[in-house]
């Protein structure tokens, strides 16, 4: 049997609805559309008044409502849907997923269970699982009031590894095993069938191997995405676990918090960069302290860094020659941090260029359009300098993140 301590993750019994409308079930990650309501309202629409994971996860742009009505709809519906048998469990398994997203791009993964004694989120950690940019601890407790009473748990986070010669996730063979689901998402995004893997040793052991292959301080497991997700659900743990004894923590259903592997050499990875849209600015001061705090920095071609500024109907190319931050995103981000801190300007972070011309088109705005990092620099530059500078990058464009789908228990 595999050594599920030694890799930080492990099989999960695993929730699915049944005999509903999967495509109304299935909702993008919360964390997405943040300035968009109207397509978190054209979500409300096409679920109506059908089970959906809508009603038990939260997005982010209704954060600033009445939190408690909305954790208290939440927990009612979770406790409504585990009691009227909504849906079959799988025990002790893995769900091997396939994410069609555009003509021909696959991307492959596999559902399981995370430990959370095996993740820190802090810049120096050596866990077998990583942050890969800064976790903001101030997102951390509001996302607690949501989880900590919650008796499920519905995952967007996506974790990466860094499997080159693809010998674990791309070596499942689908045709062998129980096609559990099998459907449209909506709004655009895309396709995705599910299937039962109840034959975990094998994939298990093979991680093993990545593990020792390291030596002292092995990474196993970086984040993609929903980084602040896994911080919340070992925020709760450390909680929980306070409470317990040493043999109630082995096994606590909160020790653990379902999640999606990746590799990150699956061919259908493409890391997007992260843009910034910065409100309640006028754009040409924040330019010039831009320019004043990195006097390297000019508007026209040459060797450095580029980052774009657009603002109105203005789009400006920005050089930096010698810049503070060895990522574009490190040098802007550097200096946005410090000026919202002395000003009424507020930072929002943007999947699509497009999405931020747009945004940037009010006079009070400003929004920079950054370049993407190579995706395989990401591991090496983990376990040499820590955690990237946070929303460093992006796991494909908003309508490509993760759908919930998936359930678990977190409650005894």
């Amino acid at each position: 049997m595999a050594d599920y301590k030694k890799i930080g993750f492990k099989p999960a019994d695993i929730l699915l609805p049944k005999n509903i409308d999967m495509t109304a079930w299935s909702v993008v990650a919360c964390d997405q559309y943040t300035s968009q309501p109207e397509y978190w309202e054209k979500v409300k629409n096409i679920v109506g008044d059908k089970p959906s994971t809508l009603n038990i996860i939260f997005p982010e742009i209704y954060l600033s409502e009445d939190n408690s009505a909305r954790i208290d709809s939440i927990n009612r519906y979770m406790k409504e849907y585990l009691e009227n048998g909504l849906f079959e469990e799988y025990k002790n398994s893995f769900v091997y997923v396939e994410r069609t997203i555009g003509e021909g791009k696959v991307r492959r993964g596999l559902i399981g269970a995370i430990d959370l004694e095996a993740y820190d989120f802090t810049a120096d950690a050596k866990t077998l699982v990583r942050a890969t940019e800064g976790t903001v601890r101030e997102r951390i407790p509001p996302r607690v009031q949501i989880r900590i009473g919650a008796s499920i748990e519905s995952p967007h986070i996506m974790v990466l590894i860094d499997d080159e010669k693809k010998n674990i996730i791309e070596k499942i063979d689908k045709k062998k095993l129980p096609k559990l689901y099998d459907f449209d998402l909506m709004m655009g995004g895309g396709h995705i069938e599910g299937y039962l893997v109840t034959d975990t040793d094998e994939i298990c052991n093979k991680l093993e191997k990545m593990v020792d292959a390291q030596g002292e301080n092995p990474l196993l497991f970086a984040m993609g995405d929903g980084n602040h997700s896994l911080a919340t659900a070992k925020a709760c743990w450390e909680q929980i676990k306070s409470g317990l004894s040493e043999s109630e923590r082995e096994n606590h259903p909160a020790r653990y918090a379902l999640a999606e592997i990746v590799n990150i050499h699956d061919s259908s990875m493409e890391f997007e960069p992260i843009h910034r849209v910065v409100f309640n600015v006028n754009p040409g001061e924040l330019l010039s302290e831009f320019m004043k705090a990195e006097p390297s920095a000019e508007m026209e071609g040459g060797e450095g860094q580029r980052i774009t500024a657009v603002y109105g109907d203005k789009e400006v190319e920005i050089t930096v020659k010698k810049p503070s931050n060895t990522l574009e995103v490190g040098t802007l981000q550097k200096f946005l941090d410090d000026y919202v801190k002395k000003t009424d300007a507020k930072i929002d972070y943007i999947h699509g260029s497009d999405v931020v011309k747009n945004l940037a088109k009010e006079s009070d705005r400003i929004g920079f359009i950054l370049p993407s990092m190579k995706k395989s620099d990401l591991f090496p530059a983990i376990k040499n300098d820590g955690v990237l500078p946070r929303k460093t990058f992006s796991i494909g464009e908003a309508f490509e993140k993760r759908f919930y789908l998936e359930c678990r228990k977190i409650v005894r």
